[in-house]
Formats: C-alpha cells, structure tokens, sequence
C-alpha cells in the first residue's frame, strides 16, 4: 500500500501587522535558533483556513463548532417538525447531544439565574465546552430527536438509540473535521484524529515589535469652546515579518475520517480529492484577521514548494535556524529565505534517500525567488491545486 502525505511550504511576507496577538495585545513572537522571531499560532491561521472552506465548498460538506449546538440542533428538529414549540426543541436537542456523545447539555447556571431574576424566559441549553459536528451528523441526530417527541421517557435511555446517535455522530464527518480532528472531552469513542498538521509560522529573521501611538478626532468637538486635545488616544503594537509557513496532511488519515464520502453519486476518491484541494488553496490564500482593518496587510505567499512522500512529513524550518539578515544596502529578507530554502531541500533529501519518487510544485512571485524554480514544477495555484488532486487520485487507485 502506498502511503500519501503532502507537505505545503510557504514564504509570505506581511507588512506592518498584528495578525495574532497575545493577552496584552502584543504580536506573538517564540525564540528560535537563539533570536526572537514573529510567530502566528497555528490555530489562527487553521480557523483562517476553515473560514476559506465556505468559499469552495457545499455546506453540506462542513461542520460547525459551537457551544450552541442544542440551538443548532433544535432550528433542524423545527424544519422537521414545525409543529413543536422551541423550549420542547431545545429540550430533545440537548438530550440527543447528551447521547451521541455523553457531555451534558443544560442552561448555563449564570444565565439561568440572570434570566430568572429578570422575569425572563430560561435559556437556552448549551455545550459546557466547543462541539464540533457536521451538517450530515446534525441532520441524522435531529431525526433521531423527532422521534423521540412523544416517546416514554425511556426513549433516551434505550441501548439501541444511544448507539444509534453515537453511530451517527461519529460516521460521515465533514471536510473541516477529518482534516482538523475533534475532541470530546465525555466520550473520547467519538473523537476524530486530525489529519492535518499546521506548524506555527515563524519569521525567518530577528524580529523586535514596534508600537504605534495614534489619537483619534471628536467630530462633534466645538472648536471654540472645547479643549484642543484629541478625542482618544492609545497605542497597538506591530511588526513586519517574512514567514515560514507549513503544514503537512496524513492522505490516508483524511481518506479514513471520510469514510466512505458525503455523497453517494460520485467515485470514492472525489471527497478526498476535493479535501485536499480545498486545504491547499485555502491554507495558502488565507490570512488571519487580527487588526486586519486597522494595517490592511493584505498578501499572499511569495513562493510556494508542495511535495506528495510515501514517508512521514519534514519540515524545513531548520533552513533558518541562522536567522536570515537583510543586506546594508538593499534590504529585504525574501531573496536570502529562498535561496536558504532551495539549498536546504535537496540537502535533507539526499540525506535521509527521500527525494526519489516525491511528486514536487513550485508557484513563486517574482526575481527574489529564482533560486526556488528548480524545485519542481512551476505552475500557477489554480492549476498547481488540481495537479496535487489527480496526483491524490492516482495514489488512492494504487491503495
């Protein structure tokens, strides 16, 4: 058997910016190779990447991941059964949840208490943490719930429908789950391994955060009477980096947590294939949106190196482990990156006998990544997306 796994490798270099910033509103940095670098955490850009899933992909193929879900749940039972009151949808809600995956679903104490002292109505029952459930999973749980309407209270203590729910949560996950994985802390029998793996990018240089002093106008201030001082002042706090960014994704992995697919009308390699498209072109196109409004750093990747192996994923971050320095005269860090890069990667492949038979695409911008372009093939992303696809398909026609 064949095994699958791709490697994405990205350089993106992003101007003055926040994008992911800690308790104190301070960009994220980490130590590496002795110096302190700009870092974005993982999980900003795989929730940037699954929020790009909307644009590609049929609702039905997607989950949600929500404390709510006994709300989401019940506005299905009520498209099943309109004829049932909302306390009664929430209440089948929570108790088909509590089921399928044995966390208890009730209204949160704070809540409760909040809305009894007001006169108001009890709240809604809620996930005492973030549940992540497919559409198809949603859909099949609220089947089971309408049945249950009218039932002896026994109907949610029965065997058979406690493992039916428990069936149904855990088959037909969708794309954002068997990619990024789930985890549910009161019954651990339904949790999905990610098979998507996303480093945190770091700078491939010395960063220091600057910090931006900016005051703010009040429009309605009578210039003769009022004071001259502004309406607001504050500070935010800022850098600009030249990224590594990878991400690597277990094929076979993903391939499982599909299952047999979401839709019965297609071949059993489609789903795959349109998950790993999908991952690809939303990872690399993506971008977190911490202060977005206030630097508009929009940018895309400057150079891009994805490889499909047969042996577990290597990332080469270890190329800037000596960090990258701009040079007196002309500045920038992207040239020295890739040309860091494109001499590490044949140096670990030679190394470790892994370069034979490792299927490899080059996108890159510009003059600065020249030394990038003997890599592989250089396609543009579209084309370069659905060359990874039928490559997927070919290796699962060989599985």
């Amino acid at each position: 058997m064949t095994r699958t796994i791709l490697e994405v490798h990205a350089l993106q270099t992003v101007p003055p910016s926040c994008l992911n910033r800690d308790d104190t509103g301070t960009p994220k940095t980490a130590v590496y190779g002795g110096v302190r670098r700009a870092r974005v955490s993982s999980q900003a850009w795989k929730r940037a990447t699954r929020r790009g899933f909307h644009d590609l992909l049929d609702p039905s193929e997607l989950g949600v991941r929500t404390r709510r879900v006994a709300e989401l749940l019940a506005e299905r039972i009520g498209r099943l059964d309109g004829a049932i009151e909302q306390a009664e949808a929430w209440e089948l809600a929570a108790q088909t949840v509590q089921i399928a995956t044995g966390s208890k679903i009730e209204a949160p104490k704070r809540k409760a208490e909040t809305a009894k002292g007001n006169g108001g109505a009890e709240p809604a029952p809620e996930s005492k943490y973030l549940m992540f459930l497919s559409a198809h999973q949603l859909d099949g749980l609220a089947e089971i719930a309408v049945k249950g309407r009218g039932a002896s209270k026994e109907y949610f203590k029965d065997k058979a429908i406690k493992d039916e729910a428990k069936r149904i949560a855990n088959s037909r996950h969708s794309v954002d789950i068997a990619l990024f994985g789930r985890m549910v802390a009161d019954g651990a029998d339904i949790n999905v391994d990610a098979a998507a793996q996303v480093a945190h990018a770091i700078s491939v240089h010395r960063v220091e955060n600057e910090s931006d002093y900016f005051t703010a106008v009040d429009d309605y201030k009578n210039r003769e009477s009022d004071d001259l001082g502004a309406g607001m002042i504050g500070t935010v706090e800022f850098n600009s980096a030249t990224l590594y960014r990878f991400a690597a994704v277990d094929v076979d992995l993903l391939r499982r947590n599909l299952g047999k697919g979401l839709r019965k009308d297609e071949p059993v390699t489609e789903p795959v294939r349109r998950a790993i498209e999908a991952f690809v072109e939303c990872f690399l196109t993506s971008l977190p949106t911490g202060k977005i409004n206030t630097f508009g750093n929009h940018t895309r990747p400057d150079a891009v190196v994805v490889k499909v192996r047969s042996s577990r994923p290597i990332s080469f971050v270890a190329a800037f482990e000596e960090p990258c320095r701009a040079e007196p005269e002309t500045g920038g860090h992207l040239r020295q990156a890739s040309e860091a890069l494109a001499s590490y990667i044949p140096d670990v492949e030679r190394a470790y006998g892994v370069a034979e038979n490792t299927p490899t695409w080059v996108l890159r911008v510009g003059k600065n990544t020249e030394a990038l372009s003997g890599l592989g093939t250089e396609l543009p992303l579209q084309e370069m997306v659905a060359a990874i696809g039928a490559e997927v398909v070919r290796r699962q026609g060989e599985a």
